[in-house]
């Protein structure tokens, strides 16, 4: 059986969404919970569409909110797989806001998760290989590859302590101000 190729353009996908006050916090700003919500929709409808398998969210790196988003601004969020591994695909996402009555878009968030494709059993399912067909991906890839690379390492460096509590009073006490007074 060969091997299913698939442009990063089949994982497409664009949600625009009316931000409401309903969506808001105490201070009148769009609830980054609420927006997390939105990003997970649309990994899973990516990484879906990509698959065409149902997908599991694994890990989402790091989420930045650049710019507030405000009641009444209109919020776009595009989606598309970025990178593949066997049955893992990493859906790079971009939210922007919009101000209807002037136009102004801000970019307001990117981030990247971790979708898992499953098969009808639950088992992890093989996805499709990854076709770049431009610079930008072939960048959105390799800076992908950095940023798994980054995350094995840190999972190497928080195991150095395992649990030795000796040495990680140490590391702490000489690295940062902090007393330990253990109970």
């Amino acid at each position: 059986m060969s091997e299913l190729y698939k442009k990063s353009s089949s994982s497409r996908v664009t949600l625009s969404q009316l931000m409401l006050p309903s969506h808001s916090n105490f201070s009148g700003k769009i609830h980054g919970g609420y927006l997390l919500s939105l990003m997970d929709q649309i990994a899973f409808a990516s990484g879906s569409k990509f698959s065409g398998k149902y997908c599991v969210t694994a890990s989402v790196d790091r989420v930045d909110f650049l710019n507030p988003i405000e009641v009444g601004e209109l919020v776009t969020l595009k989606a598309s797989v970025i990178f593949v591994g066997n049955s893992s695909m990493v859906v790079g996402i971009r939210v922007e806001a919009q101000n209807i009555q002037t136009g102004k878009v801000k970019h307001c968030n990117s981030s990247y998760f971790t979708m898992i494709a499953k098969d009808a059993a639950g088992n992890n399912a093989r996805v499709p290989r990854l076709i770049l067909t431009s610079k930008e991906e072939v960048l959105r890839f390799v800076k992908t590859t950095q940023r798994l690379k980054l995350r094995h390492s840190y999972a190497e460096l928080c195991a150095d302590f395992d649990g030795d509590m000796q040495q990680a009073i140490a590391q702490i006490t000489a690295d940062y101000q902090v007393q330990v007074q253990l109970a």
